[in-house]
């Protein structure tokens, strides 16, 4: 069972909702960076470990550069997370550059910037030459297992994804890289989203470890870095227990000795992990607006999918405490629904809460990853506040509220910059 408690007392929550105004995202730096300091010691046995957080999942400044400070790198997808990247203060060998359907400016400056380009397809070869004029020095490919493995339930099936080399172009792109003056080379994958199971991650280790040894007996490329991707999930549910990354460690440990020590190879470990880092501790807090009564009971809260929208999208489970309240009997059943206009801008179907009136303060837990990041403008909804919790205790504002005026901003009419 995992636990879902509020990062300061009830009583400060409120205080907090009514001097800040709802809704807003709340983080938790002191338990952000006790678990990120945790994930490093797990595998300070691996040589060079890093960890290359992901940009996307939590893309706010003030929680990268906190990360970078601590040696974490950043896994980018884009031109903005790349600038973002760096202006956190991570240098370009622990940027992870790792894109699709990538235009030719973006490759340059990643290679400008000296990001790790990390290749999605054997014809991207070509494209960061065209973009480059040479290939970079170091050189990384994302492998697509295909039927080698199933992907987990959130990822889906490999053989579907439009994402990486084939098991049989895998060789063609090191043999070419290579002829083409590439000095040193890493391996990626990435099968796994939100997996909880960790026998899930130590084989996709075995899996790498197996395509090292291969690469290097008929290529004679030895491969400096695998990268294991992110994929390593957090416990939404109560019901629902953490990965034990202490076994992945161990049992990485075991087959990094067996397969790649024993026959005198040595290759740095790398993750891309952003949810797991972040995910447990971000909190959207919520006001009620209406408690309406139709052939349901409804919950109407001032924030909306807009603000988060995994359940609407994957019908995701966030856990909800109703502050000061907790302790009461959850005897009432809702769906906790926001005010767009989309009928499927709901938070929670069918949740049994305690009684709930208009004025009370929500918050949904776990959104610290790909919460606010996947925010959107649809109803001209304006993005909300993010604020962290810091380890004195005090709070700060680490990005303010959009406005009518940053909503028009990049349009062009008569009068745009004029609030109404």
């Amino acid at each position: 069972m995992s636990e879902k408690k509020l990062p300061v007392s009830d009583e400060r929550m409120l205080s907090l909702a009514n001097e800040l105004g709802t809704p807003f995202h709340l983080y938790d730096e002191k338990a952000i960076l006790d678990n990120a300091r945790n994930f490093q010691k797990l595998f300070s046995w691996a040589p060079e470990f890093v960890n290359f957080f992901a940009i996307k999942a939590c893309p706010n400044p003030s929680i990268i550069s906190r990360l970078a400070k601590l040696g974490f790198g950043g896994d980018c997808s884009s031109l903005p997370e790349l600038y973002m990247a760096k202006a956190c203060g991570i240098p370009g060998e622990k940027i992870m550059f790792t894109s699709n359907d990538t235009p030719d400016e973006e490759f340059a400056e990643a290679y400008r910037l000296g990001a790790i380009l990390n290749l999605d397809d054997i014809t991207h070869i070509k494209a960061v030459k065209r973009a480059c004029g040479k290939l970079p020095k170091t050189l990384c490919f994302r492998y697509n297992p295909g039927p080698d493995r199933t992907g987990n339930a959130i990822i889906g099936n490999p053989v579907e994804a439009k994402y990486g080399v084939t098991k049989d172009q895998l060789l063609d792109c090191y043999r070419i890289a290579k002829e083409e003056g590439v000095e040193h080379f890493g391996l990626h994958t990435m099968v796994a989203s939100n997996e909880l199971e960790g026998s899930y991650i130590v084989e996709t280790a075995r899996q790498l470890f197996t395509l090292v040894v291969k690469i290097h007996n008929e290529l004679g490329i030895d491969i400096e870095f695998i990268d294991l991707g992110g994929g390593i999930g957090i416990p939404y549910r109560l019901e629902q227990e953490k990965m034990d990354l202490e076994f992945v460690s161990n049992e990485i440990h075991k087959l990094y000795d067996e397969m790649i020590s024993s026959i005198g190879l040595s290759l740095k470990i790398t993750f891309e992990c952003g949810r797991m880092v972040t995910g447990p501790y971000g909190y959207l807090v919520s006001r009620v607006r209406h408690v309406t009564h139709k052939y349901k009971d409804y919950v109407g809260l001032d924030a909306c999918m807009s603000d988060l929208m995994r359940p609407a999208l994957y019908g995701a489970y966030h856990h909800i405490t109703v502050v000061g309240k907790e302790g009461k009997a959850h005897d009432h059943k809702y769906d906790v629904t926001g005010s767009l206009c989309e009928n499927n801008d709901k938070f929670a179907v069918d949740r049994m809460l305690p009684e709930i009136e208009r004025g009370d303060v929500l918050v949904l837990h776990d959104t610290g990853a790909h919460g606010y990041a996947m925010g959107f403008n649809y109803n001209a909804k304006l993005k909300h506040a993010e604020y962290l919790l810091l380890e004195n205790g005090d709070v700060k504002l680490i990005r303010r509220a959009e406005t009518y005026d940053d909503y028009v901003a990049t349009l062009r009419f008569e009068g745009a910059e004029v609030k109404i």
